[in-house]
């Protein structure tokens, strides 16, 4: 049986693992945000015309070439994994507001709009994170980059089919979940990225 000493020490050291995770994963949100908040200067909300399933595909072209970089030696194209992480972040939390506002026929956001949406979900999908690191021990810091990728390849596939069914599950969380999830997988492999 471990001494309250042990346990306040424990308590400690996990309560620091958590800061720095917190930190770094806003340090990666900002830097997807940053970009988010250009592409709406140079394009406006013309995303929003987007239905679900055309922002899923877009997801699943980019964790594909994310794994055909991981597995290639050779890139013909100059932009590595770390930017198509943050595609995959940045269409996620499109894909979020699409959920929650639905699908228009002409872009309706103003970037202060969109920005606002934008800080909302990865809020509520940063206080997932918290609560699943809490629960598994942040075991994604023992996990590849591959593995995160494999695994948002995973959770589009189900989303893919999911989409397939209607949005009818039997026993599976909906899509938003799946969403947050991607979301988080790519800002841990992000973070691996960077080295931490």
């Amino acid at each position: 049986m471990k001494s309250i000493e042990d346990l306040l020490h424990l308590e400690k050291y996990f309560f620091t693992k958590m800061q720095n995770t917190l930190k770094q994963y806003d340090t990666v949100i900002n830097e997807c945000r940053s970009l988010f908040i250009k592409k709406m200067s140079d394009y406006g909300s013309a995303w929003r015309i987007l239905r679900l399933p055309s922002l899923t595909d877009q997801l699943f072209i980019k964790s594909q070439r994310i794994r055909q970089l991981q597995e290639n030696e050779v890139q013909k194209v100059d932009e590595g994994e770390k930017s198509e992480f943050i595609g995959i972040v940045n269409y996620a939390i499109m894909a979020l507001i699409q959920i929650e506002n639905g699908v228009v026929e002409n872009p309706d956001l103003s970037s202060a709009e969109a920005i606002i949406l934008y800080d909302k979900h990865s809020e509520i999908t940063k206080e997932l994170m918290l609560n699943k690191n809490h629960d598994y021990g942040e075991a994604w810091r023992e996990m590849r980059v591959s593995s995160l990728t494999d695994l948002i390849l995973q959770k589009l596939l189900r989303v893919k089919q999911i989409e397939d069914n209607k949005g009818k599950t039997i026993v599976s969380e909906g899509i938003d979940a799946n969403y947050q999830d991607m979301i988080n997988y790519a800002v841990f492999a992000m973070i691996h990225l960077e080295g931490s």
